[in-house]
């Protein structure tokens, strides 16, 4: 079986680099794109043959299309692209400033539209391709504290949608990856904390209590799933990955439902 090709942004650490060493492990060959590369150096070193490096910040829209077209030529294809770059903009809305705000939704919404829009062109002129959209078990709705973190994922949900829609007639497949809390860095060296006022702060001691101190599960927990995902003929729309996430985006799911059913009446008093 020929090698496939990986393009994975954000490929240094946590989902990226787990979905980078599965990638490898199954000897497929890996273009890998982060801003610092320095943790793949051992990558690097162990398959030489295989992985290719490629300094990205995804937010630059004019330095994705010139990385993506050198990570076509790299291998000759491109097979499975995941979009995985992203941050945490971690805070309530009346906190976060114009910068924070904009600045998450430059790398977690428009960095991923822009790689996007510069595979596109490749996966269709070779008839082929996978492209995963990475979001969250949490972008179907928001939640106290990471509301805007959410809101450019559910951007990115509705906007991969679309694109499943336009390139399915070349061939090309694409799926909404929704992990869950996995034991990453993006609730350390990749958050962005806004400036806490004193009138949220018993409403963060309930959400710190909420979630705990559990940093979730290993990364490479989550790499199976993505390997077996990529080896399917007809792949999903969307997938949870996470059994846990997927028991909660289910009773979220039945809690809009039952509220909709609930102010169905009132809904009907209006025409359209």
């Amino acid at each position: 079986m020929t090698a496939r090709v990986w393009f994975v942004t954000g490929a240094s650490r946590g989902l990226g680099r787990a979905f980078t060493e599965a990638a490898l492990a199954a000897g497929d060959r890996v273009v890998a794109a982060a801003r610092d590369l320095g943790p793949l150096a051992d990558l690097a070193a162990a398959h030489p043959d295989d992985l290719v490096r490629l300094t990205l910040d995804v937010t630059d829209r004019a330095a994705v299309r010139q990385v993506v077209d050198h990570a076509a030529a790299a291998f000759g294809r491109l097979d499975i692209v995941v979009n995985n770059a992203g941050g945490l903009l971690l805070g309530m809305v009346e906190e976060a400033t114009e910068e924070q705000v904009r600045a998450q939704f430059d790398v977690n919404f428009f960095g991923a539209v822009w790689v996007a829009q510069a595979v596109v062109p490749h996966l269709r002129a070779q008839g082929s391709g996978h492209i995963l959209q990475v979001t969250s078990m949490g972008s179907g709705g928001g939640f106290a504290s990471v509301g805007f973190y959410a809101a450019s994922k559910a951007a990115l949900d509705s906007v991969s949608e679309a694109l499943a829609m336009e390139v399915a007639p070349f061939g090309v497949k694409v799926t909404i990856v929704q992990p869950g809390g996995y034991g990453t860095d993006l609730f350390t060296r990749g958050t962005t904390t806004t400036r806490a006022r004193p009138e949220y702060a018993p409403l963060r001691a309930r959400l710190a209590e909420l979630w705990g101190e559990d940093a979730g599960p290993d990364p490479a927990t989550a790499a199976p799933v993505i390997m077996e995902l990529a080896d399917l003929a007809e792949p999903p729309l969307r997938l949870i990955v996470g059994g846990a996430s997927y028991d909660l985006v289910q009773q979220m799911q039945r809690a809009r439902t039952e509220e909709y059913e609930t102010w169905e009446h009132l809904s009907r008093k209006a025409p359209g």
